[in-house]
């Protein structure tokens, strides 16, 4: 998965299309922007679907994300196919970031990538507003509801993605899935199951405490 840091895949075939900021587009995303600029911290629970036909890769994992997008800190708990065994957890407090693998019970620390170019879950709700340029390109119906779709690329030619889609619920205005193509082939699909604004976090929530992670070996990649 990257540790959760999304790469993004972006069609040649578009790059006229996103030769200006698209005006529809822009209005979903700030009115989407403005609304979560409210919430101090947000946890929602997910579904990560990874698809990769060349490598023979179809696996579904859920996991769940605490946000506080002011502070750029979040944690991400991600859960083993088929159940809540702990997987793995990216914990970021702005300045570093600790993946801890359960199965190694191993904490790889570095330096959290606050630039641009880089994309976090503390910037899922407002990744267009740096670096982007962005499409509306109408409306899906999924289950009855009605979910408004944008797609962005990176204006940096040199990033190592091109391609994000969001899909948003148009009348609760929240977001409701990111598409992420990876350049090696693989598509990433982040779906929202729940999502729970001005949920309670301490600064605790966005660091790594050792002593809850027993026998655990620490890998200083900084």
């Amino acid at each position: 998965m990257k540790k959760f840091l999304i790469y993004i895949l972006f069609s040649a075939i578009a790059v006229n299309a996103f030769a200006q900021k698209d005006a529809d587009a822009k209005t979903i995303l700030n009115k989407l922007s403005k609304q979560y600029r409210t919430y101090d911290a947000v946890k929602t629970d997910f579904t990560l679907t990874i698809d990769n036909p060349q490598a023979g890769v179809n696996q579904t994992q859920t996991g769940t994300l605490i946000t506080r997008s002011k502070t750029n800190k979040y944690k991400v708990s991600v859960y083993k196919a088929g159940g809540k065994a702990l997987s793995q957890e990216i914990i970021s407090d702005g300045k570093s970031q600790w993946t801890f693998l359960k199965d190694a019970n191993e904490v790889q620390v570095a330096d959290a990538d606050n630039s641009e170019e880089a994309f976090n879950p503390a910037k899922l709700f407002t990744i267009y507003e740096k670096g982007y340029k962005y499409l509306y390109t109408g409306t899906q119906k999924i289950s009855g509801k009605v979910y408004q779709v944008v797609d962005l690329s990176p204006e940096n030619e040199k990033s190592s993605y091109f391609k994000v889609r969001l899909m948003v619920d148009k009348v609760k205005n929240q977001l409701y899935s990111a598409q992420i193509f990876d350049r090696n082939g693989s598509k990433y699909t982040y779906t929202l199951r729940t999502f729970t604004p001005n949920y309670k976090a301490t600064d605790a929530t966005f660091a790594f405490n050792k002593k809850s992670y027993p026998g655990v070996e620490v890998v200083d990649l900084r």
